[in-house]
């Protein structure tokens, strides 16, 4: 997803829409990546935003090689849902 971009300042990576930001806050911890808090907001709600968001951030993930801790709910539930990423549950 080349509209996703991995803002590392920040510790988050971001997708910008319709001139709003989306955002999922991680925390790396050695070779482990902790979705901590995803932000999709309420204008773009329901048009499929905050999965694209977690789409392009786990490619991203993958292609770094590290592991996946969802501890924020909607990045739970989206692994859960696609067993594609079912791999990078670290």
């Amino acid at each position: 997803m080349s509209d996703v971009r991995d803002n590392t300042d920040e510790q988050r990576f971001e997708l910008v829409e319709q001139g709003h930001l989306a955002f999922a806050e991680y925390q790396i911890e050695g070779e482990v990546i902790t979705f901590t808090h995803t932000v999709v907001p309420a204008s773009l709600q329901g048009m499929g935003v905050g999965s694209r968001l977690i789409e392009g951030a786990l490619a991203d993930v993958r292609s770094r090689g590290l592991k996946v801790r969802p501890q924020c709910s909607f990045v739970a539930a989206y692994i859960a849902r696609h067993p594609e990423w079912q791999d990078l549950k670290g």
